[in-house]
């Protein structure tokens, strides 16, 4: 995996955008708030990602993921090289993850982008 196929993943999304955050954070949003968080200067590229708060441990102690430093009380977690993952694996993840936020923007907000219809 590189860091072009999680952006053409995270564009099938409806409403994502990109940033850069806390200096050279390549981030995928949706309605303002971000569901991904990559950080392609880094080698291995690494990135963080929400998950489900049931599925948190489980995922937490696979090989290459920790808890994310600073954020992991709202369950997110960090992979320390993105090509550990297949595409599928992270066309699951990253739907997850964009799922959990738009899931908690307002009802205005994902009907005007779209997001979860």
């Amino acid at each position: 995996m590189t860091i072009e196929d999680i952006q053409t993943l995270c564009n099938q999304f409806a409403g994502v955008t990109e940033d850069i955050k806390l200096g050279s954070h390549l981030c995928f949003n949706v309605g303002g708030k971000s569901f991904l968080f990559t950080s392609p200067d880094s080698v291995p590229v690494s990135a963080s990602f929400k998950v489900p708060a049931e599925d948190f441990e489980a995922i937490i102690s696979k090989e290459g993921f920790s808890p994310q430093e600073y954020v992991a009380r709202y369950k997110w977690v960090h992979i320390d090289d993105i090509s550990r993952l297949t595409w599928q694996e992270w066309e699951f993840y990253l739907k997850q993850s964009y799922r959990l936020i738009a899931e908690k923007l307002p009802a205005r907000v994902r009907k005007e982008i779209g997001a979860l219809s």
